[in-house]
């Protein structure tokens, strides 16, 4: 069950600390006055998606905490299964920090955690009906969930799900190979010269940046032959100029006749002996590099016509050598399924004949676990609606197979509803009325979770379209839900309001130009003058306040 909830920045609540109990807690006030801003901090705990807007104006972040107690053994199960357990394994603290900037961090018993994760653990805490529920109700393609939610068709749904995707797979797989012959030869020969063109030219990685190495060689090659011969006079010489290697040679002599005369030159000596020999070095490979000197016309015609062609391709199969060669391993392997298509679709066809098998036995298996549930779920709603103000009413869960498999199978399911004697039962879109979608709602949110481990309940204004004794009997419904499940109910209605065994006030006021809600309890006295409130609205009459103390008194709300 929800304990404690913590609210901080969020809309217009600057702050709020709600304790919260077991049985049933109606929650009212003005429309307007904040009550959706409670549950949708709620559901930012629950992992659902906020926005920055949620983020009080002026504020930086919004908070919003809860203390979960009485734990499900299958959540804290799950809690030991995520390494998200705290000190305490029967209670369960759940924070979500929302900032100005549209980011949000959570936290499970004050570890780091996702949203994702609140997802997973939000089955075990609080199930919320929202004020579009009912409008879901009436889209006969959430029946099938309905009914398998009530089914326990899970584990077989998880079976036959795979089974159909592979099966979707496989029929666009085929359908694609069945595809024109004309189209198919077309493409075999468009993809053959790709293919050819690119072996053809044999082509090696890097092989252009190589290449373009040598082009620029070649361009340079005036460049290269003046500057080896400038080296070659100025170390080597000619008849008239001595060169650098001959003037070090006469450096290298004199420093060693110094030899003679002292140790001190030694240093020098062997100095003057090694610059002498790089420069010798040096000579050497000037005069090799000036003789070996290639600026054959054939060979640079032959770098550029290959760039040319590395160029062109490059154009037509991709911007490098590797996109080039990654494009002819893609175009072999499409035109080998495409040249042995026809051994393809047979097998394909096959796989698919196997499948669609598996699939259908699996399909059967849905629809005998539907038949049998869907006639107690038209009981159990039945009777539900009786004690709703509704006991006329007849309720067909109707469940329809055909040869086709969809994503749930090969049925479809329609819940159908008869509100007056001697009416056939037709479609909810077509019978019930907005009250009528209410109770229908609230009859089938009990039935469904009825053994569900969903901790907490929250209907936020079920009683919409509803009055006079409806309301009587919705405000006894949830109570007696509450019995079972901690259960926390918006509303507007008096009849329900006072049937609730806690009940909080949400006001709105402004103070220094701003607006601020509050969330109070209420006493016996303030309850009084708040179901007089919505008795008879602003003014509250002495026979408002006299109705709602006789409202209470009914509902067994003593001082």
């Amino acid at each position: 069950m929800l304990q404690l909830l913590h609210i901080e920045n969020i809309a217009v609540i600057e702050r709020a600390d709600i304790e919260l109990d077991k049985g049933l807690t109606v929650l009212s006030g003005e429309t307007g006055a904040g009550k959706s801003i409670v549950i949708d901090s709620i559901g930012a705990l629950l992992g659902k998606r906020v926005s920055r807007d949620l983020v009080r104006s002026g504020a930086q972040k919004g908070f919003v905490s809860a203390v979960f107690t009485d734990l499900p053994r299958a959540l804290r199960e799950l809690l030991d299964e995520l390494a998200l357990s705290g000190d305490e394994p029967d209670t369960l603290y759940v924070q979500r920090q929302i900032s100005a900037d549209g980011k949000s961090t959570c936290r499970v018993n004050m570890k780091p955690a996702s949203a994702a994760v609140l997802r997973q653990l939000a089955p075990y805490l609080i199930d919320i009906h929202g004020q579009n529920d009912g409008q879901k109700l009436l889209d006969e393609a959430h029946h099938i969930e309905y009914l398998d939610g009530y089914a326990g068709c899970a584990e077989i749904l998880e079976r036959y799900r795979p089974k159909y995707q592979a099966l979707v797979t496989l029929r666009r797989e085929i359908t694609a190979l069945e595809t024109g012959e004309q189209e198919r030869l077309q493409r075999i020969d468009m993809l053959t010269f790709h293919k050819e063109e690119i072996e053809q030219a044999a082509l090696k990685p890097d092989e252009d940046e190589a290449l373009a190495q040598r082009k620029a060689y070649f361009d340079h090659a005036g460049k290269i032959a003046g500057a080896l011969e400038q080296a070659r006079m100025a170390l080597s010489g000619d008849d008239e100029i001595a060169g650098a290697c001959e003037l070090l040679d006469q450096a290298a002599n004199a420093i060693e006749s110094l030899r003679e005369v002292s140790d001190a030159f030694d240093g020098m000596a062997e100095q003057a002996e090694e610059v002498r020999l790089l420069a010798a070095d040096l000579r050497d490979s000037v005069a090799s590099q000036g003789d070996n000197l290639d600026f054959s016309p054939a060979e640079r015609e032959m770098v550029e016509q290959r760039l040319d062609e590395i160029y062109r391709l490059k154009q037509k199969y991709g911007g490098t050598i590797p996109e080039i060669l990654a494009y002819l391993e893609k175009i072999t392997a499409e035109l080998d399924t495409l040249e042995n298509a026809d051994d393809r679709r047979e097998e394909l066809r096959e796989q698919y004949r196997d499948m669609l098998a598996e699939a259908k036995g699996i399909a059967a298996e849905l629809t005998e676990q539907r038949r049998k549930a869907a006639k107690q779920l038209e009981s159990e709603i039945v009777r539900e609606l009786s004690e709703l103000d509704m006991d006329k009413v007849k309720m067909r869960v109707a469940v329809r197979t055909g040869t086709k498999l969809s994503a749930h199978g090969c049925d479809t399911v329609t819940f159908e509803i008869s509100v007056n004697p001697g009416e056939p039962e037709k479609p909810l879109s077509k019978v019930a009325s907005g009250g009528e979608l209410s109770r229908i709602m609230l009859a089938l949110k009990n039935v469904l979770t009825a053994g569900e481990d969903v901790g907490m309940l929250i209907f936020d204004e079920i009683d919409t379209g509803v009055s006079g004794h409806a309301a009587q009997q919705i405000g006894r419904k949830l109570s007696a839900i509450a019995r079972k499940k901690q259960t926390l109910c918006v509303t507007h209605l008096p009849q329900i309001a006072a049937m609730g065994d806690h009940h909080l006030r949400i006001s709105k006021s402004v103070r220094d130009g701003r607006s601020y809600t509050d969330v109070s309890p209420m006493d016996r006295a303030h309850r009084v003058d708040e179901i007089a409130r919505l008795l008879s609205g602003e003014e509250i009459s002495d026979a408002a306040r006299k109705n709602a103390e006789d409202l209470l008194d009914a509902a067994g709300q003593g001082a």
